[in-house]
Formats: C-alpha cells, structure tokens, sequence
C-alpha cells in the first residue's frame, strides 16, 4: 500500500457539498460517500480533521444581502456548521471512527469547546476532530476558520473539496477554453483574484507556507489519491504557476 504523503491534514468542505443533488439541506447518501472516504484515508494512518461549512443551510453573507444584520446573519450561518458537523460525526461513528465535533461557540450539551491542545491530541490518539462554528466571529467565512485551524493544529497541508477538478483560468462551466491550474503561488492567487478560496485565508495561508490542493470531491477517491501524493487537482503554496 502507498505511504501516505502527509501525516496530518485538514479538510474543509462546503455546506453544498453535502446536499448532492438535493436543492437544500442534507443528503445522506452523499453523506456517507464523503464519510466513506474519510475512513480510508484515515486507515492509511492519516491524522484527519474538518471544517465543513454552512451554506446548504443558510450563508450568513446572502442573509446581509437581503437586509439582516451581517453579524446576526452570520452567527445563524455558524449555527448552521454545527448541524452539519453533527451529521458529519454521525455518519463516521457509523463507520466505527472516534470523533470529536469542537464548536468555537460554547454549546457543551452537543460538542466540546474549541481547545487548541485538546484537539491536537485528539488526532493523535486517532480520534477525527471536526472544527464547528467557524472562528466564533462575524465576518469571517469557514475558508478563514479552515485555515486558521489548520495552522493551529500544525497540519501538514490543507484540502479543499469542490466540484471542479481544480483551479482554473476562468469559469470552466462557461469558458470551453478555461485551462487548468495545476500549481498556483498564493500571490498568484491574490492577483488574478481567483476565486480559490477568501482573500483573508489566502493570505493566511502564504504567510505561514501552508499548502493547499483544491481538488474535485465528486470523483470517488480523490481524497485518497490527492493524500498519496498522486498528481490531483490544483496545488497553491510557494511552487511556480503551472497549467495543463
């Protein structure tokens, strides 16, 4: 079996990811997909933690759009989070996985407070530790709270899954010409005003080197491949910009 490339990892979802052709909400078939393949690349010995996000639910920045107060707005939106984190945590504790659900917002009936110490020796006793509620502030998205965790907890890289097989040129859905990034700077990024991931965790991530692959999760055993090393998606770090 191949060695894994990274010992410990953060993958950031979004809410989206998990409603499959669902127009809202939750579905659990998708799921359990997504809940599936975490379990194999936690057997191959990887130290696993998430951030999933809110927007299969309610996205705090369309509530401000729409007249509310953008921190009320985006306070729901981290409620939203923590519902998504609980289903994510029963799903892998179906599959036989330990899990921890750490919320920034205090809600001890339902999930630990987030504690940097705790949660890395969660992963290191093999427990999956699921990041809730964002940073606990307003303005901030979860691409923000993911990169944050993810340095707070040394992760060796950070995965974004999307439905796209990476980062590219332009919009590939509408642009039959849209070439794919196989490796982007974070400068690059910030430059071309990709929409990889918000301007605050791009710069998080260059400022402290922490590498980022944006890949596609609708193909069964990206996470696996993208985790082995394998050639997948769009690698954002200090490399050169290439694309294919």
């Amino acid at each position: 079996m191949t060695q894994p490339k990274y010992k410990r990892i953060l993958l950031k979802l979004s809410g989206e990811a998990l409603m499959g052709e669902e127009k809202y909400g939750i579905d659990t078939g998708t799921l359990a997909q997504i809940a599936s393949e975490v379990k194999e690349t936690h057997d191959l010995g990887v130290e696993v933690a998430l951030v999933i996000g809110g927007g299969n639910i309610f996205r705090g920045v369309s509530g401000a759009a729409k007249g509310m107060d953008r921190s009320s707005a985006d306070y729901m939106g981290m409620l939203a989070t923590v519902i998504n984190s609980l289903a994510m945590q029963d799903a892998l504790e179906k599959l036989g996985l330990e899990t921890r659900v750490q919320s920034a917002i205090e809600m001890r009936e339902i999930a630990e407070p987030y504690i940097r110490r705790k949660a890395i020796r969660h992963l290191e006793k093999g427990r999956v530790v699921i990041f809730a509620a964002g940073t606990g502030n307003p303005y901030f998205t979860t691409d923000t709270a993911a990169a944050l965790r993810a340095m707070e907890i040394r992760a060796d890289v950070m995965l974004k899954a999307t439905k796209v097989e990476g980062v590219f040129t332009s919009d590939p859905t509408k642009d039959p010409n849209a070439k794919l990034y196989r490796s982007l700077s974070y400068m690059d990024v910030l430059q071309k005003e990709l929409k990889v991931m918000d301007a605050t965790a791009v710069s998080l991530g260059m400022d402290n080197g922490l590498p980022l692959v944006v890949f596609d999760l609708t193909t069964p055993g990206n996470i696996l491949r993208v985790v082995r090393g394998e050639s997948v998606g769009t690698v954002v770090g200090r490399v050169p910009t290439v694309t294919v």
